[in-house]
């Protein structure tokens, strides 16, 4: 059974930091980019971040860019997004995501992305 479970969203002043993790079995993690996704109220779902699977090289939104990091530690089969100076635009559900093809090069594109997660909620108070 393919699982990502996403954990450590909750509320957090402006400012703040969470971390998010993203904890996966079933499938053969070391082969797959891992991508964030979130989805605010009232809006698309966007691509925040992902990681390759051939050599962890990263991808941010602009949005993003400077206060998140991602990584991955594939002893643990486990992916994190530390998020730092977290704004109250940040507010969403965030899920996280495999895609086989980002094998070497991974995108935002929800598109390409075989498995998901159920999400975890992060919200940013002003």
């Amino acid at each position: 059974e393919v699982q990502l479970q996403a954990s450590g969203g909750g509320l957090v002043q402006a400012g703040g930091s969470l971390r998010l993790s993203c904890a996966a079995s079933g499938f053969a993690f070391d082969d797959y980019g891992i991508g964030w996704f979130r989805q605010a109220p009232g809006k698309e779902r966007e691509g925040v971040s992902c990681t390759t699977a051939s050599d962890g090289s990263t991808y941010y939104e602009d949005s993003v860019k400077g206060r998140f990091t991602i990584s991955r530690d594939n002893a643990k089969n486990t992916v994190y997004l530390q998020m730092n100076s977290l704004k109250p635009e940040d507010t969403a559900v965030y899920y996280c995501a495999a895609a086989s093809i980002a094998y070497y090069y991974c995108s935002g594109d929800e598109g390409i992305y075989d498995y998901w997660g159920q999400g975890t909620l992060v919200t940013v108070s002003s």
